[in-house]
């Protein structure tokens, strides 16, 4: 059985989806974007790439530091300063033998 989802509705509810993943990973700011991207093979930053591009879909010149701050909740590098971490050598040899993401 499928459930019939009108396209207004299925775009809400894709939009609250993705509301609830930056939620999250603002909250989960323990969880290092260089885990993601060696567990999921995309980060932080290719969801502020993916949004910028979204919008320069709609003609919408958004920068790439102002679609990070709508992911991170803060400035990239005010993110950077108070979670991000030094990669361990552990960390940086599994994402470099992870294909190049686009």
């Amino acid at each position: 059985m499928t459930t019939e989802i009108d396209a207004a509705t299925r775009t809400e509810l894709e939009a609250a989806a993705f509301r609830r993943l930056v939620e999250h990973l603002r909250e989960r700011s323990d969880v290092q974007n260089i885990d993601l991207m060696n567990l999921a093979g995309f980060c932080r930053n290719c969801l502020s790439r993916w949004y910028r591009e979204a919008a320069e879909g709609q003609g919408i010149a958004l920068p790439d530091a102002e679609a990070r701050q709508i992911v991170y909740g803060m400035p990239y590098k005010d993110w950077q300063a108070q979670h991000q971490k030094a990669a361990t050598p552990a960390q940086q040899a599994a994402f470099d033998g992870q294909p190049k993401h686009g």
